[in-house]
């Protein structure tokens, strides 16, 4: 009977069977015992609040947690998901009990409503443990916001954009979900420790998240992107619409001369060979100055979530990484 039991505790969690799982469960990342807490360096932020109502989604071999919670946006108005997963290295680490580490907001691709399939889909939480215990990666804190306020299944999306008299998605991915790490995490006070990645309409977004606001944010990946904004939502809004556009900004930044910002694109050679030719024209007209770019290509890639998530390993995260700070370790652990 007993070792009937061990054979059906893991079938039953598998599926989600109460008491068997922990799938809904509160969790907490330690804000409101961190609040008014002295940080290692001068450069973390320790936990703003109010601390989240987190849940737990999936429970990860190592003990780590993908939780989600519905962030009702202050600034964008708008109300929707964000799923967040902190290393151990965060939640375990003595030496870095402190310490602020850096951020990556994950943006998916394809309707990007309702879900996000970085949080916990192609094993990119197991694998920035990995590529962390290898030197390859920082031990980035991730947020994995919605994308779109509704589906796409009319050719509708919204470029991860404020379109006038839409639901401002753009200040949803940089002043919402940015606030809501702050609020509960140790982060850095610098944008030298946040970060996007995307795929698809959500590498457009996190490109030109960084590109609008390289004072918030100095690094990118964007797997297979969109290059201008292209949404039928800018339609009569001409002018909005060039403010929104990566290569209008990456022109801008040059004529100021900066912040110095890092573009790491990730093209497959079975994608669409328009992506390829836009992304590789855009390099040319505007990787200098400010603009730093790096492109991987990945042989036989295909446009999708499981072509880019391996290859982020092969040289897009430690390129990026190299350009961010954090965690600081304590002097003494």
């Amino acid at each position: 009977m007993a070792a009937l039991g061990l054979i059906a505790w893991p079938v039953m969690s598998y599926y989600e069977i109460p008491p068997f799982t922990d799938k809904g469960d509160p969790v907490s990342y330690g804000a409101a015992e961190e609040r008014g807490e002295q940080p290692t360096d001068s450069r973390t932020l320790m936990p703003t609040g109010p601390e989240a109502d987190f849940k737990n989604v999936r429970t990860l071999d190592d003990g780590t947690h993908i939780s989600v919670v519905t962030l009702d946006g202050k600034k964008s108005g708008f109300k929707g998901k964000v799923w967040v997963w902190a290393p151990k290295e965060y939640t375990d680490e003595p030496k870095f009990a402190k310490s602020g580490f850096p951020v990556m907001i994950a943006l998916p691709g394809g309707p990007g409503y309702g879900t996000n399939y970085w949080m916990g889909g192609f094993k990119l939480q197991e694998n920035i443990s990995k590529w962390y215990s290898e030197g390859k990666s920082k031990p980035f804190l991730l947020a994995m916001p919605v994308l779109n306020p509704g589906p796409d299944n009319k050719g509708i999306y919204w470029d991860g954009s404020d379109i006038p008299g839409q639901p401002k998605m753009g200040t949803w991915l940089t002043e919402d979900v940015p606030d809501l790490m702050k609020a509960n995490f140790r982060t850095l006070k610098s944008r030298d420790g946040w970060s996007f990645m995307g795929s698809s309409t959500g590498g457009f977004a996190g490109l030109k998240a960084v590109l609008k606001h390289p004072d918030k944010f100095k690094a990118v990946i964007a797997n297979g992107p969109d290059i201008v904004p292209d949404s039928p939502l800018w339609r009569g809004h001409e002018k909005e619409m060039r403010e929104n556009n990566p290569e209008v900004l990456a022109e801008q930044l040059i004529a100021n001369k900066g912040p110095d910002v890092y573009l790491a694109f990730q093209v497959g050679t079975r994608e669409n060979a328009k992506t390829m030719a836009d992304v590789k024209k855009f390099i040319a007209a505007y990787g200098k100055g400010p603009v730093h770019t790096d492109l991987h290509v990945i042989e036989g890639g295909k446009h999708d979530g499981a072509t880019y998530a391996p290859n982020l390993g092969l040289g897009p995260i430690q390129w990026i990484s190299e350009q961010m700070e954090g965690p600081m370790p304590s002097a003494t652990p």
